[in-house]
């Protein structure tokens, strides 16, 4: 609105945090010694108040906001807050030259006289009414783009994949501290809604696989292509929630047996990924403890049996031209009832959705495959028969288990209104039952 050379952008539910953020990006917007031809965009990661102690719903984001991008080697991508734009790199690329239809919105007009001025006034009119949108590359080529339900997220690649670069500044005081959902169903409809978006793009004519490495290079590319694909998480995320489980159902041995040399690999692989998952988690620092790992390693299974599989299943529907979906903005409406259980780590269920009924048969299908399991191993050992080749169904049903607490909380032990619906408790109890007597029969 007022053509301004640096432009910052925030969510409407972000306030500043520091004074001097302001300065901490013109120091890098201004400094001679970095190329400024190709710096596009100081970004800020996304810090959130309010967060209780334990992080239950991994509202913080680290590796997304604060862990990954310092290993970005053209700089972080775009947020969609906490960023100061260079005004000119919303132009088109660096090296181009940029015509405009109306000279006063030229990246490089500089504004004279007073902003009251009728003049100015008269302009800022032209600019509000967006009609200079209409039939023109603004959204495609030039300006934030359209187009996905990530448009951040877009628009951060197309700015680098044309050559501009960034850079990511994460001061210890935060710059800027926005609300994080607080109850678990507006997490998954956001997350629902970053997956769908992020498909958007990875299948689109500018996906990571083609047109991003091509443009950034490997490293860049798969920097990005981690983020698109994330939904892909739901399929074997899925799979280890539900296949050895059913399998151990019938007593049906899907892993190698203890004494087999492949035994030791699973151990390994397991332990191993879940050991530098660990590391990185705490050694990225700042309130970063064992609790709030857990809970985070917790909520990406959760996330992938739920908001990743179904932002994957619309996301399919809608391509095939079965189904749409619109933009439905995160609730963070703080409810006084809900902020007590939340303050205390108590998950927020109440909703019935179909994401629940999912969650709710992984954790139920789990405990009975646990405890099937169990039987069916005392029993082949009481009996001098092998039950080597169950261990690692056991220990998987186990590890399901011991993350489905708050779910089994909430289904059979707490009487509030934040509770699993009954209605979600006894539809999963019957897709369970089913899925065993079908086992069973087979």
């Amino acid at each position: 609105m007022t053509n301004a050379p640096i432009i910052l952008t925030l969510d409407c539910d972000m306030c500043s945090n520091d004074p001097k953020t302001p300065r901490r990006a013109l120091c890098y917007l201004a400094d001679p010694s970095t190329n400024q031809s190709q710096l596009g965009y100081v970004q800020f990661p996304q810090r959130f108040q309010g967060i209780n102690e334990g992080d239950i719903y991994c509202g913080d984001f680290k590796r997304l906001f604060q862990i990954n991008p310092t290993g970005m080697k053209n700089g972080p991508n775009y947020y969609g807050t906490g960023c100061f734009f260079r005004r000119r790199s919303l132009f088109g690329a660096p090296s181009a030259m940029v015509p405009s239809k109306i000279p006063q919105l030229s990246p490089n007009h500089c504004p004279k006289g007073l902003i009251q001025s009728e003049r100015t006034l008269a302009l800022a009119q032209t600019v509000a009414a967006c009609k200079y949108e209409h039939n023109t590359n603004w959204g495609h080529k030039v300006g934030f783009r359209y187009g996905s339900l990530v448009e951040d997220y877009y628009t951060g690649l197309k700015l680098q994949c044309e050559g501009w670069r960034s850079v990511f500044c994460h001061p210890e005081r935060a710059a800027f501290l926005g609300n994080a959902p607080i109850c678990l169903i507006d997490v998954l409809n956001q997350n629902k809604r970053w997956a769908i978006g992020l498909l958007e793009v990875a299948f689109s004519k500018f996906g990571l696989i083609t047109y991003g490495i091509h443009s950034m290079g490997l490293l860049m590319g798969l920097s990005y292509a981690q983020y698109s694909f994330w939904p892909m998480w739901s399929v074997p995320i899925t799979v280890y929630a539900f296949l050895p489980q059913i399998a151990l159902l019938n007593g049906l041995s899907i892993f190698p047996k203890v004494s087999e040399p492949c035994f030791l690999l699973y151990i390994f692989l397991f332990l191993g990924a879940y050991a530098q998952d660990l590391a990185d988690f705490i050694l990225a620092g700042h309130n970063n403890t064992l609790q709030r790992w857990w809970n985070d390693q917790r909520m990406c299974l959760i996330r992938g049996v739920t908001c990743y599989a179904f932002g994957t299943i619309e996301y399919t529907l809608k391509s095939l031209g079965i189904t749409a979906h619109g933009f439905n903005v995160t609730s963070k409406v703080l409810d006084d009832e809900q902020s007590k259980k939340y303050d205390k780590g108590v998950f927020e269920f109440g909703a019935v959705s179909p994401m629940f009924m999912v969650l709710a048969t992984a954790a139920i299908i789990n405990l009975v495959s646990l405890v099937q399991g169990l039987m069916v191993a005392i029993v082949r050992r009481s009996g001098g028969g092998d039950a080597e080749g169950l261990v690692l169904q056991i220990l998987l049903a186990g590890f399901g288990v011991v993350n489905s607490w708050p779910i089994y909380e909430a289904m059979f032990m707490r009487s509030d209104k934040g509770r699993m619906p009954t209605k979600v408790t006894l539809v999963s109890a019957f897709v369970v039952s089913v899925l065993y007597t079908g086992v069973s029969l087979a």
